[in-house]
């Protein structure tokens, strides 16, 4: 290619860049302006990281660098001023804009939600499963019922009442004697050298405890 078609496709680069720049009015680094346009211009990304740079000299652009990388954009002094309708179309359509993203900011929220009912909800599987089960048991509990009724051996009313008065009576008296062997060991223990877990294993004495015998609740 010789200068002048260089120069020529330089210049294309440039006009090309500042426009899009212009008009997206945005900050773009070489690689994204590169990807952005090439395939709509055929342009290199050697041509356009020197036509940046070169735009950037004249201050035609801004250019920013963040550590490794540098970002073009428009230099808004040189854009026209917008004037009061076309302020109100933006301030308009900025409300638009934001009352859409609330829309969908809460149409997400609700969506999520529901994802989360519809993850911690059983399958169709294990709801099948789950229902097969409950049948098993409620067969097997008819059944039951079924021979309860059937059977012939009903405790009558008047044997349930023996039964919870014998056992308050056999309640009473094991905490009476209880009591009584309690008070009697205190005594002994009080002249005891040793202690009281010495004495029972000398002597012999299991108790309740030992055995994990609890007294029964009430009928």
């Amino acid at each position: 290619m010789s200068k002048g078609r260089e120069a020529a496709a330089g210049g294309g680069a440039t006009a090309v860049l500042l426009r899009y720049l212009r008009e997206q009015n945005r900050p773009y680094s070489a690689q994204d302006a590169f990807g952005n346009l090439q395939r709509e211009h055929g342009l290199g990304k050697a041509a356009v990281v020197k036509a940046l740079e070169q735009l950037a000299q004249q201050g035609r652009v801004r250019e920013k660098v963040y550590g490794k990388q540098k970002i073009y954009f428009a230099d808004q002094e040189q854009l026209p001023a917008a004037n009061d309708a076309e302020l109100r179309g933006l301030d308009g359509e900025i409300a638009g804009r934001s009352a859409q993203l609330q829309a969908l900011q809460q149409s997400c929220r609700q969506m999520e939600a529901e994802l989360k009912d519809l993850n911690s909800s059983m399958t169709t599987p294990e709801i099948s499963r789950e229902i097969e089960a409950l049948r098993k048991d409620c067969a097997s509990y008819t059944e039951k019922l079924e021979r309860i009724k059937s059977a012939t051996n009903h405790v009558t009313p008047e044997e349930k009442e023996k039964v919870c008065r014998e056992q308050q009576l056999y309640r009473r008296e094991w905490r009476r004697r209880k009591r009584m062997a309690t008070e009697l060991l205190d005594a002994i223990l009080e002249g005891y050298p040793k202690s009281k877990k010495q004495f029972f294993e000398e002597v012999g004495i299991e108790t309740d405890e030992d055995h994990g015998v609890v007294l029964p609740a009430t009928v």
